[in-house]
C-alpha cells in the first residue's frame, strides 16, 4: 500500500493514515497472537482455524489479521445482521461481549463462535473487536459437530443466538455453565473460549492507546479514509478487466443422502467499476448438511473476487462495495432456517471455484485450474478403556491448480480458508493414534501443459479400545477441473483397513465404529491440470517421474 496510493481518496494527512493505519492491523494481529498462545485445541493453535478483525464504531470491518478469508469475509455481515436485527448498538455498554454460532443470526455453521466487544472512550464507541473460533466439539449428533445425518439444524448442536455472555464487565456463568454442560469437551472448549475472551480487551487496549494517542476523530477520519480507498482501489481493478457476462458451474458430489450432484451456477457481471455476482439456477438447497446460508455464500464470492482481480489494497468492508450478490432463496447457496449446515465449507469451496472459473473467461492468462475444492474434515469421538472421552478433530488440504505460468503447488492450503498443518507428532502426543504414511499422493494431480499439485495420503494407527469416524468429505466424484485443455485432478478416497481388508468408506460419513489396530486412510485430490499434456515440456515430465509424482 503506497502513501501516495492511500492519501490520494482521503483528506487525512497521508503519513498519519499509513502510520495508523499499520497500527489497527497490529492490533488485529496481536489478537492473533494472543489465540494462538493461550488457545488449548489443536484445532486453534495447530490448524489456525480462528480469525481475529477490528471493525469501525458502526461495525465496518477496517483491519484484520492474516488467517482464514471465509471467517473474515463475513464477520462483518454477522455484526451487521446482530446490530439490525438482534442488539442494536445503544444497547452494548462498555464491558460486553457479545457472542453466537447461529447461522441464521449471520454465523456459517455451528462449531464457528464469534465474539464481538465494544470499546469506548469518554462514552463515545470508537470500535468493536472480533474474535472467531472454531470449537472443537459444539454438541449435537456427532462429535465436531458434522452429523453427517442431519436434516436439519437443530441435530447439530448448541445453538447460540446473539446474547451477551459478558455483561459490563461481569461474565454470565450461568450461560457459560449451560454452554460446557453440552459440548463434549468442556475443559478444551473453556480454554478456547476463554481464550478469545482474553483477545478481544487485547485489541480493545490497542486502540484504546491509539485513541489517546491520535484522538477519536482522527481515528474515525482514518476509519473512513481506509473504506474509501480500498472501495477506489475494487472499483480501478474491475475496471481493468473486460466487460462482459461470464458464465460457469462446478458442482458438489452430493449431501450424502440423496443421490445426484449439486450445482453451482454462476453469471458473472462485469461492467465498469461494478460486478455482479448472481447465482439463480443452482440447486435447490439440500435434505442433508452441505447447505450454505448468504453469509458463506458471500464469503467465498469476496475471496474469489479478490483473488483474481488483482486488487492492492487492504483488505476490509470498502473491497465490497462495488460487488453485487444474489441468489434466489432456498438454494444450495441460499438455504434458508432450519436447514442443516455443518458442512458448508464443501459448498463453499465449490462456489469459490465456480467464480474463479468464470473468471478464466474474462482473464485466461491469470486463473489457475481449480485447486482440490474440499476441506477434509473429520472427526473420532474417543473411548478410552478407563471410560475417558476425547475428540480428535483435524482438517486435510490438496493440490492447487496449474497455472498458465507455473505447475501447481502440492499440498497447500487454499486461500479461501487458509488452514496449516498441524504436526503428526502432536497428535499423536495427545491422541491415541498411530502415524504410518503422510504424504504427496502420486498421480493425483491433472495432467496439462502445467501439471495441478498432488493430493495428500494420510494413514493412521487407532490404538485406543473405541471410536466413532465421522468425516465431512467432498471431491471423490466431482473432480477439480482442467482448464485450457488440461485434464482435471484426481478425487478424493476415504479407506478403512481391519485386518488387511480395505473398506471403502462414502464421503460423508458418521459413526464408523473403530477398534484398536484399525487403519484410516485419507487421500485428497490434486489440482486440475492447464493447457494440452501433449504441449508439456519432456524434462518437467521427466522430472515428474524422477521426483516419484507420476505413475
Amino acid at each position: 500500500m503506497s502513501e501516495a496510493g492511500i492519501g490520494s481518496t482521503s483528506k487525512v494527512d497521508p503519513v498519519l493514515l499509513e502510520i495508523v493505519s499499520h497500527a489497527l492491523v497490529s492490533a488485529a494481529e496481536e489478537m492473533s497472537i494472543t489465540v494462538w498462545r493461550t488457545s488449548r485445541s489443536t484445532t486453534v493453535r495447530e490448524l489456525l482455524d480462528y480469525s481475529t478483525a477490528v471493525f469501525d464504531g458502526e461495525g465496518r470491518n477496517i483491519a484484520q489479521a492474516a488467517r482464514m478469508p471465509v471467517h473474515l469475509n463475513s464477520m462483518e455481515l454477522c455484526l451487521q445482521e446482530i446490530i439490525a436485527r438482534h442488539l442494536p448498538l445503544e444497547r452494548w455498554r462498555e464491558g460486553d461481549v457479545v457472542v453466537t454460532n447461529d447461522p441464521y443470526c449471520g454465523g456459517q455453521h455451528l462449531p464457528d463462535f464469534l465474539a464481538f466487544k465494544p470499546i469506548f472512550v469518554e462514552g463515545a464507541r470508537i470500535a468493536i473487536t472480533c474474535v472467531l473460533i472454531h470449537h472443537v466439539d459444539v454438541g449435537g449428533g456427532a462429535a465436531g459437530g458434522y452429523n453427517a445425518h442431519a436434516v436439519e439444524i437443530f441435530q447439530e448442536g448448541l445453538r447460540l443466538p446473539p446474547v451477551k455472555i459478558v455483561r459490563e464487565g461481569e461474565m454470565q456463568d450461568d450461560l457459560f455453565a449451560t454452554i460446557l454442560q453440552n459440548v463434549r469437551e468442556p475443559e478444551t472448549f473453556r480454554g478456547d473460549f476463554l481464550s478469545q475472551i482474553a483477545a478481544l480487551e487485547v485489541g480493545a487496549r490497542a486502540m484504546r492507546q491509539l485513541a489517546a494517542r491520535y484522538g477519536v476523530e482522527t481515528l474515525r477520519d482514518v476509519g473512513e479514509a481506509l473504506l474509501d480507498h480500498s472501495e477506489t482501489a475494487m472499483r480501478a481493478a474491475l475496471t481493468a478487466l473486460p466487460d462482459g457476462v461470464y458464465q460457469a458451474e462446478d458442482f458438489v458430489d452430493g449431501d450424502g443422502m440423496d443421490t445426484g450432484q449439486k450445482r453451482i451456477a454462476v453469471t458473472l457481471t462485469i461492467a465498469g467499476d461494478a460486478l455482479t455476482v448472481d447465482f439463480a439456477g443452482s440447486s435447490p438447497q439440500a435434505r442433508g448438511p452441505i447447505n450454505a446460508t448468504m453469509a458463506t455464500t458471500r464469503s467465498a464470492v469476496y475471496y474469489a473476487v479478490i483473488a483474481a482481480s488483482g486488487i492492492e489494497a487492504t483488505a476490509n468492508s470498502g473491497c465490497y462495495r462495488p460487488i453485487t450478490v444474489s441468489a434466489p432463496d432456498g438454494l444450495l447457496v441460499s438455504a434458508q432456517f432450519p436447514a442443516p449446515v455443518s458442512m458448508r465449507m464443501l459448498t463453499g469451496h465449490r462456489i469459490a471455484t465456480a467464480v474463479l472459473k468464470a473468471f478464466a473467461e474474462a482473464v485466461p492468462e491469470r486463473i489457475p485450474a481449480s485447486y482440490y475444492g474440499v476441506t477434509f474434515n473429520h472427526a473420532v469421538n474417543i473411548r478410552h478403556a478407563d471410560g475417558r472421552r476425547q475428540v480428535y478433530f483435524d482438517a486435510e488440504i490438496g493440490g492447487w491448480g496449474g497455472h498458465p505460468e507455473a505447475d501447481g503447488p502440492s499440498g497447500l492450503s487454499a486461500g479461501f480458508h487458509n488452514g496449516q498443518n498441524t504436526p503428526i507428532e502432536m497428535i499423536e502426543a495427545i491422541f491415541p493414534l498411530r502415524f504410518t504414511h503422510y504424504g504427496f499422493l502420486p498421480g493425483s494431480g491433472g495432467a496439462g501443459r502445467m501439471r495441478g499439485g498432488l493430493g495428500l495420503v494420510r494413514e493412521w494407527r487407532f490404538i485406543a479400545e473405541h471410536g466413532l469416524l465421522n468425516a465431512s468429505f467432498d471431491a471423490f466424484a466431482s473432480q477439480p477441473y482442467g482448464l485450457a485443455g488440461g485434464e482435471p485432478g484426481r478425487g478424493g478416497r476415504l479407506s478403512l483397513i481391519r485386518d488387511g481388508q480395505v473398506t471403502e468408506l462414502a464421503a460423508k460419513t458418521i459413526g464408523c465404529m473403530l477398534k484398536a489396530g484399525d487403519i484410516v486412510r485419507t487421500e485428497t485430490p490434486g489440482g486440475g491440470g492447464h493447457g494440452d499434456p501433449g504441449e508439456r515440456d519432456p524434462a518437467a515430465t521427466a522430472a515428474d517421474r524422477a521426483d516419484g509424482y507420476v505413475t
